[in-house]
């Protein structure tokens, strides 16, 4: 879990955030159930390495269009690894769940356990904005309370954590190099949780789901999956969706597995009449949320 602390309290309540809820999880993963086929779902294109390439939408289903320089087109373009790879911990060791993922997102998550499920939504928002130097835009709340800006790491200054105040100090030279912007994250990550993402993002609902929003549960245990694309069906207007997270320990971004519904996963169906389950977390459906 999260390895800084400002307040001892804070500890004792980040080290359950993103957390397990055991006897939910339990119960959720023994009492999966498996859906009679209702919509042909054609094969996974097991050489393709992105999520785009890799998922066929279903029979009748086409994906929605989005601007080639939105943070939708960016998740939906993500570089997967090799069909059948495993998903890897922080230090290495392979998440051997056979039930919670289809595919692996093939991008370096740090070596330090700090990746977890806000974490890996905060991280993907960031890179976007990143890559397409919108640096202002990058800023993420601690659980605190505290803006942490890139703007102001990028000029060089670092955040110091004294007892109960936190601060801006200068501390090197202006950079903005990948190197020095993931050092920026992990920040982020040490001090960030569900608990304060939930804050920042603004309610939308089912029917203007749009790729990047986010399924998040806030608290201490709390959970987030990210919805990384989408397709429409031609006739019905029906909405599917594909979701990633990351998890605890911390771990690779990976493709969710529809628990529900077997035939059509790993892609989720919009008409959702109360919860959303998923292998390893429930959100109900007034849980999904949009970056401002």
């Amino acid at each position: 879990m999260k390895k800084i602390t400002i307040l001892i309290s804070m500890v004792c309540i980040m080290l359950q955030a993103c957390g397990q809820n055991a006897s939910q999880t339990k119960q959720e993963a023994t009492s999966t159930s498996v859906v009679e086929p209702s919509i042909e779902v054609q094969k996974i294109n097991q050489n393709e390495n992105t999520i785009a390439t890799r998922f066929n939408a279903p029979k009748g289903y086409v994906r929605i269009p989005f601007d080639s320089i939105s943070f939708s087109n960016y998740l939906r373009k993500l570089p997967l690894k090799p069909h059948g790879s495993k998903v890897l911990f922080f230090n290495g060791k392979k998440k051997n769940k056979t039930n919670v993922y289809d595919a692996v997102v093939d991008l370096h998550i740090g070596t330090r356990d700090l990746h977890q499920c806000a974490d890996a939504v905060m991280r993907l928002r960031a890179e976007f904005l990143f890559e397409n130097k919108k640096y202002d835009s990058i800023y993420f709340n601690f659980t605190n309370g505290f803006k942490a800006d890139y703007t102001n790491w990028r000029k060089g200054k670092r955040i110091v954590v004294n007892g109960n105040q936190v601060f801006w100090k200068q501390k090197t030279q202006s950079s903005d190099t990948p190197k020095d912007f993931w050092k920026y994250l992990e920040m982020v990550f040490s001090y960030a949780g569900t608990a304060s993402l939930e804050k920042e993002l603004k309610s939308v609902s089912l029917e203007k789901m749009k790729i990047g929003d986010v399924f998040i549960q806030g608290g201490f245990p709390g959970h987030a999956v990210i919805v990384v694309d989408l397709a429409i069906h031609e006739t019905t207007g029906e909405k599917l969706f594909l979701l990633a997270q990351s998890y605890m320990p911390a771990q690779e971004i990976q493709i969710l597995k529809n628990p529900k519904d077997t035939v059509l996963s790993p892609w989720y169906s919009a008409d959702i009449s109360n919860e959303l389950q998923t292998p390893e977390w429930t959100f109900t459906k007034n849980q999904l949320k949009r970056f401002q």
